[in-house]
């Protein structure tokens, strides 16, 4: 149902419920006072209808038409247009999902259009309605309240991204292969929620600069410098984990290099052992083939070979095989290779 709720306020005092834009728009200028409208991904014809009846600019009805906007204030006479990107992480897929609303706010009227699940902008008109006093002040305690709502909403997603980090970092050190992944996801997440709050500084600065040329009440300009404050540390605890996960991504790629480089280093100090144990194999082989060569030569039997009838022909031939040996032996030696 793309109406919500739809009510008018007189002096912060509900009035009876409309069920349709064209009852709120008559009871307006019957009755006065403050009409808040809230939508949930209305159509084109209400967004145009609502449009037409508070004479919003041209280029904000064009904006809340196409949405995908990032957070923003527009001014157009006494009508603001402001954008805020709310979030909420979910438990079960670890993830963060993010919304849009829209605000049109004006001298006696407040249109929020909501995108998304999050806020919930049911509580925030319960609470103002539990405070008359500061809802009479105007529509611009509706902006506020909105917007306090949005960034209190940060603050499960903020948590949420801890314990992802605080998970990433075991998964880090315990040498899962799947955490480089995990990692660059969460980094997209944290992006884009960088995206989301940190346009939200220079929304309320904004507001803050409106103050006294708007003659906002003291008021509100407690409760918008109360949500300056926590919309900064959000922002600063976005960076923060901004930088955590660059540096994990850095930090996995050096602990795979390193890895890497042990293997390789292993690999090379294997190959070594085995070239040490084939020199040693070939040098052996080599100085048992000198005297195998020899006896090999002498044993052939033939009746016409030179000293087969020398006295000292089988003393030479051992001492030869010997002297070969040695002379191997010493050689290889002093290569290294034995």
């Amino acid at each position: 149902m793309p109406i919500v709720d739809n009510a008018i306020y007189v002096a912060g005092v509900r009035g009876a419920t409309q069920h349709s834009l064209e009852e709120t728009f008559e009871a307006l200028h019957e009755r006065g006072g403050l009409a808040w409208i809230g939508l949930y991904r209305p159509t084109p014809d209400e967004i145009r209808a609502v449009a037409e009846e508070f004479e919003l600019h041209h280029l904000a009805v064009e904006d809340a038409l196409h949405g995908h906007q990032r957070p923003k204030l527009e001014r157009y006479g006494d009508t603001l247009f402001v954008v805020l990107r709310p979030a909420r992480y979910l438990d079960a897929p670890e993830e963060v999902e993010f919304g849009e609303v829209h605000l049109f706010v004006g001298r006696n009227f407040a249109v929020t259009i909501r995108h998304a699940e999050s806020p919930d902008l049911g509580r925030v008109r319960k609470r103002l309605e539990q405070h008359p006093a500061l809802l009479a002040l105007g529509t611009e305690s509706i902006l506020y309240a909105v917007i306090d709502q949005v960034v209190d909403e940060y603050v499960p997603v903020v948590n949420g991204l801890q314990n992802d980090i605080d998970e990433i970092e075991d998964q880090l050190f315990g040498g899962d292969p799947a955490v480089s992944r995990r990692i660059y996801e969460l980094l997209r997440e944290v992006i884009e929620f960088q995206r989301a709050t940190r346009p939200l500084v220079d929304v309320v600065a904004g507001l803050e600069a409106g103050f006294q040329k708007y003659a906002v009440d003291v008021e509100l300009q407690r409760n918008l410098r109360d949500v300056a404050d926590h919309v900064q540390r959000v922002v600063e605890r976005a960076d923060a984990f901004r930088i955590l996960l660059q540096n994990a991504l850095s930090l996995h790629a050096t602990v795979v290099a390193q890895a890497q480089n042990d293997e390789m280093r292993r690999l090379s100090e294997s190959s070594l052992k085995q070239n040490d144990e084939v020199k040693k194999i070939s040098a052996w082989a080599a100085i048992l083939f000198a005297p195998t060569l020899v006896g090999t030569v002498y044993g052939m039997n033939f009746e016409v070979m030179p000293e087969l009838d020398w006295p000292l022909g089988y003393p030479f031939a051992l001492g030869l095989m010997v002297a070969m040996g040695v002379g191997l032996f010493v050689a290889f030696k002093r290569r290294g290779w034995l």
